[in-house]
């Protein structure tokens, strides 16, 4: 038997006590929540609240193990991703984790290792994000509160608004545009009493369910209806209508509210014997839908007149009516400085854009950043404008906006039912799966499958924001791995081409009769939804600095010839003797997304390319083309992404793609890659092209092989003007960067100067 000293048992016994009461502080239960500005449920910044004070969570090491376990903890069945670099924005007071490692089934946060309470080298640039499965787990609460974003209605007393269809034409329409007004108060529907009703309160109320405007009614045969139903024994309208349970009265909005429960009214009389509405009954209101939402349309546009009407539109939102907000001004898109950004100068641009009036009036660049002019600041809206340009505003240069503050929107948005229509089966989660639709088939209405025949990333996209899951990460054409519905084996729907703007996939074009030689089963469309995409941009004004000509000699283009970066010219000369001339550029490639750009093969499937000694993830990451003023191809070059890596990232976001040592491949949320002027391939070769003006144009992306939320941006254009010596490179812009009068107006000044008809 060891007999151990006196004074060494209390040591150890001490540091045993210290232990236990370490271990206690460690796995004591913590409580999560989701900050940032409110978006749809299960998805914000992860917060953690630790004696007694909430804090964040440090995106280093983070991973979906993590966001797992944070997602169990709220109260969600599963997460579908998660986010980095302060996506939802910056938090405040202490960062407590950094560095957690979980395996995933950890029951809390605190069961999962981590650096300790409050030790971390981070700041809160490095915040990390969760976006879980909307499915709550069976018999959970959520434990999950939300903190407060701009543009939140606090206090709401009414919790929704919807019209009740009274005649047979409104029930049958939909959206539904024309009813009786119910309020839910304290989770109870009333009627809304319409003495003093008025346009303005019908304004609110349109707004609301997602119509830019009201519309004249006349009520007369409403009272007709009414006063039938008073004198019908058999009706119970009598009884209800004395209740003063039943009834919201004096309602007096001014029409800019972008919530009824922002206008004064009254749920119950003063006195308690007197009556809330008499000789009254319940208010009808009409709405007028936006062009999108029209019947027989899918694609609409706003028609804007001369004057302050300024052009907007959103971009980079997850779903429709959502988005960054860009202004056309000066014939050139940017974006608008958040500085008193509020709900009433959002709701503007929703009514603009055909929609309601606005959900959230979003700060601090929430939709990703733009690229290019900040147009606007200090915003100031009445509510009543018809544009945006109409509003008080001062320039943003005056204020010192960077693109970090960019403004969006979340607009109110007629509902549609189409989510109805479409439906995924079979994959692993609700987000992927076979593409089935309901359409009419001989007079009937039946669910079957898609033809994947030229099944693209377009198509796809239209059926992920018509279950309002996001964007498509990928377009399948065969789905063997996933089976469908038995009911739905049929192909009912082929040869369907969509312009992936559309709201629903029976707006695209498609077969008549349905034509699809491959028989469905394993050939059915199918799709991967997500909730956030990367957006790729050129920086236009980097090319146009830095384009100049060089006369390279064969013997230093071995490499460049072997991966096809010369013209086909270059095969038939005397090897190494002679030169090539080529046109140079710096091309700096941004990722205005919300999700990280990866390339879609994984390292394992990458190509070496032994003369220049790196790994291809993409064959084709970029075009170069070189174009006569009608459009033909003189020249071409392409950029293999031997190495997509974050080269800058703006202050305050991590750079986390870096291509030494056979690492990750990528382009993070808010950064960008950059390929120097002097290094292979950047280039095109033009010793074969005669002097002239031409059109010079890059094109990001081109062969869609990795998603994004937006393409239309993914092509630069220039005017180039090369006199066999030297070169001109001009009016550098992205194909969403102007307006399509002021690209008109360059190319056709351009064609006229060269005598081009």
């Amino acid at each position: 038997m060891t007999v151990m000293p006196t004074g060494a048992s209390h040591i150890l016994l001490v540091l045993l006590l210290c232990w236990v009461a370490l271990s206690r502080q460690e796995l004591a239960p913590v409580q999560l929540r989701l900050g940032g500005p409110r978006g749809p449920a299960g998805e914000g910044r992860l917060e953690v609240l630790y004696q007694g004070r909430w804090g964040t969570v440090c995106d280093d090491g983070f991973d979906f193990h993590v966001a797992t376990v944070a997602c169990r903890q709220l109260g969600y069945t599963a997460a579908i991703t998660w986010t980095h670099s302060a996506t939802y924005g910056q938090g405040e007071g202490p960062i407590w984790l950094d560095n957690v490692r979980c395996g995933g089934s950890e029951g809390s946060l605190a069961e999962c290792a981590h650096n300790g309470w409050g030790i971390s080298d981070c700041h809160h640039g490095e915040d990390a994000g969760v976006v879980c499965s909307g499915q709550r787990l069976p018999g959970n609460s959520p434990q999950a509160t939300t903190s407060g974003h701009l543009g939140e209605v606090s206090g709401l007393t009414l919790e929704e608004v919807r019209l009740k269809p009274i005649l047979a034409r409104a029930k049958l329409s939909m959206p539904v545009m024309e009813g009786a007004v119910e309020v839910k108060h304290n989770g109870r529907w009333r009627q809304v009493c319409d003495a003093n009703w008025t346009r303005n309160n019908s304004r609110v109320v349109c707004g609301m369910l997602g119509f830019p405007r009201e519309k004249h009614i006349n009520t007369s045969f409403y009272r007709k209806l009414w006063n039938r139903k008073l004198k019908d024994p058999n009706s119970s309208l009598k009884t209800l209508s004395q209740k003063n349970s039943f009834w919201v009265y004096k309602v007096r909005c001014q029409g800019s509210e972008p919530h009824l429960a922002r206008c004064p009214m009254q749920m119950a009389p003063p006195a308690p014997h007197q009556h809330a509405c008499p000789q009254g009954m319940h208010a009808i209101v009409s709405c007028l839908p936006g062009p999108a939402f029209q019947k027989g349309t899918g694609k609409g546009k706003n028609k804007t007149t001369a004057g302050k009407v300024l052009p907007v539109r959103l971009r980079a939102g997850t779903h429709v009516g959502e988005g960054r907000v860009e202004v056309l001004r000066h014939g050139q898109w940017g974006t608008v400085c958040d500085k008193q950004w509020d709900l009433a100068a959002a709701s503007v641009v929703c009514r603009q854009l055909g929609y309601g009036t606005a959900k959230q009036a979003l700060v601090g660049a929430r939709m990703g950043q733009g690229l290019g002019p900040i147009h606007m600041s200090n915003v100031r809206c009445t509510g009543h404008e018809r544009s945006l340009g109409e509003c008080r505003f001062q320039d943003a240069e005056q204020n010192g906006c960077q693109h970090e503050a960019d403004a969006a929107v979340r607009c109110h948005m007629p509902f549609m039912d189409f989510k109805s229509q479409v439906r995924l089966a079979g994959g692993r989660n609700p987000e992927e799966g076979v593409v089935e639709v309901l359409v009419p088939v001989q007079g009937k209405l039946q669910w079957g499958a898609v033809c994947g025949a030229q099944w693209g990333l377009n198509e796809a996209m239209v059926v992920c924001r018509q279950l309002g899951l996001g964007f498509a990460s990928h377009a399948l054409q065969e789905t063997w791995y996933w089976a469908g519905s038995p009911n739905a084996s049929r192909v009912v729907m082929s040869g369907v081409r969509c312009a992936g703007t559309e709201l629903a996939l029976q707006q695209c074009q498609r077969h008549g009769p349905v034509h699809c030689p491959s028989g469905g089963g394993r050939f059915s469309a199918g799709v991967t939804c997500t909730a956030h995409a990367p957006d790729l941009v050129m920086n236009a004004q980097l090319v146009q600095e830095t384009a100049y000509l060089e006369d390279r000699p064969l013997g230093l283009l071995y490499c460049a010839h072997e991966e096809r970066c010369l013209s086909r010219s270059a095969d038939s000369m005397q090897w190494p003797y002679g030169h090539r001339r080529l046109l140079r550029f710096s091309s700096q490639i941004h990722n205005l997304g919300r999700a990280d750009f990866r390339p879609r093969m994984g390292r394992h499937a990458w190509t070496w390319h032994q003369c220049h000694r790196h790994f291809h993830s993409i064959e084709v990451f970029t075009h170069y083309d070189l174009l006569t003023l009608n459009g033909s191809k003189v020249a071409e070059g392409h950029k293999a992404s031997f190495c997509l890596e974050d080269t800058n990232c703006p202050e305050g976001l991590q750079r986390r793609f870096a291509c030494a040592n056979f690492g990750e491949q990528g382009v993070s949320v808010g950064c960008w890659d950059t390929y120097r002027h002097d290094i292979d391939c950047q280039w095109i070769d033009i010793t074969d092209v005669p002097p002239g003006s031409y059109t010079f144009q890059v094109v990001v992306n081109p062969k869609h092989e990795v998603a994004e939320s937006d393409f239309s941006n993914n092509v630069m254009r220039c005017q180039c003007k090369y006199d066999g010596q030297r070169v001109w490179m001009h009016g550098c812009h992205t194909s969403d960067a102007y307006g399509a009068d002021v690209v008109s107006d360059l190319e056709r000044r351009e064609r006229l100067a060269n005598n081009l008809v």
